[in-house]
């Protein structure tokens, strides 16, 4: 830490030992989740039983009793499993309270965590009914239950206040022109999230923890847009240029802006546009100049030449 001072923390912390500003979802809302995730489950399982038996019916009862055994391994375990996996830790219960399942870094998790949450949750869920979850959640300072222990994986809640985000400047032109054609649609929302968490602590770091991780955050984020750190630019001034990227596309796309305008600037080429102050020589396009009109004190329509008095 810098000045030399030592602390401790229980949070969520990353490999460069910076701690993670995750909320734990409480017990509230992780049992909503869950009770939402266990309806749906068993009216899957249901559905899937009664067309099971239907279309078992003239098999024999040990036949019978193997095919029920692995549909309900198949649906209400390894279905949360499956979910899981695929949605990288947001079940329907989750989604619907705002909570995802994530690694103890922060990080999105696997099928091994998925695997082995599943197979818990038949002990401390659907066999006790939920008591052995509660109770362990209840007594980790996190929320945990056995199965998140043994996974490494913690829930936590997903959507943050937006007055916690961090205030985001403009970038130089020069380098707001270097990232405005990135496709950002591959870059998913737990990388937005750490890049959000370290622009808006980056100043509370040491100096080489901080440069670490904005090296590292830089880095996935060019591998995910598929175009490099631009040359001779910081990793921290890259991550914040793409992130006011990123916001101004939101905003633009819920119609709060214009596309291709900055906040604090006039469109141009517009009804009553004001255009922009020129220096001596320099040519004006013809959507400055007027479109077909006659150009600038009589000159020639877009060409910016202005005759002699």
């Amino acid at each position: 830490m810098a000045g030399g001072e030592a602390e401790t923390v229980s949070g969520p912390v990353t490999g460069e030992a910076v701690a993670l500003e995750l909320r734990p979802a409480k017990l509230l809302s992780r049992g909503a989740a869950v009770l939402i995730d266990l309806v749906v489950t068993w009216l899957v399982f249901l559905l899937v039983m009664v067309g099971v038996l239907v279309t078992t019916a003239s098999l024999d009862e040990a036949a019978v009793a193997a095919v029920s055994v692995a549909v309900f391994l198949l649906v209400p375990v390894g279905g949360p499993i499956a979910v899981e996996t695929l949605s990288h830790g947001r079940s329907l219960g989750k989604w619907a309270c705002g909570l995802r399942v994530v690694r103890e870094d922060g990080g999105p998790i696997r099928f091994r965590h998925a695997l082995v949450r599943g197979a818990m949750a038949v002990v401390e869920i659907l066999l006790t009914v939920g008591v052995v979850a509660c109770v362990a959640s209840l007594v980790s300072e996190r929320g945990r239950r056995v199965g998140d222990v043994f996974a490494g994986t913690l829930v936590v809640r997903e959507r943050i206040p937006v007055a916690r985000a961090p205030e985001l400047a403009a970038p130089e032109p020069w380098l707001a022109q270097q990232v405005n054609g990135l496709d950002l649609s591959s870059v998913p929302d737990s990388l937005w999230l750490a890049v959000r968490q370290y622009l808006g602590r980056a100043r509370q770091l040491d100096a080489q923890v901080a440069a670490g991780m904005a090296g590292r955050l830089a880095e996935e984020l060019a591998v995910r847009t598929g175009v490099p750190v631009p040359a001779g630019v910081p990793d921290g001034s890259y991550l914040a240029a793409v992130a006011y990227e990123r916001r101004e596309r939101e905003r633009r796309k819920a119609g709060a802006l214009p596309r291709g305008v900055a906040e604090g600037e006039v469109p141009g080429g517009g009804a009553g546009a004001v255009p922009e102050a020129r220096g001596v020589g320099e040519e004006i396009s013809p959507a400055e100049g007027g479109g077909g009109g006659e150009g600038r004190s009589g000159g020639q329509a877009g060409t910016g030449f202005v005759p002699p008095v």
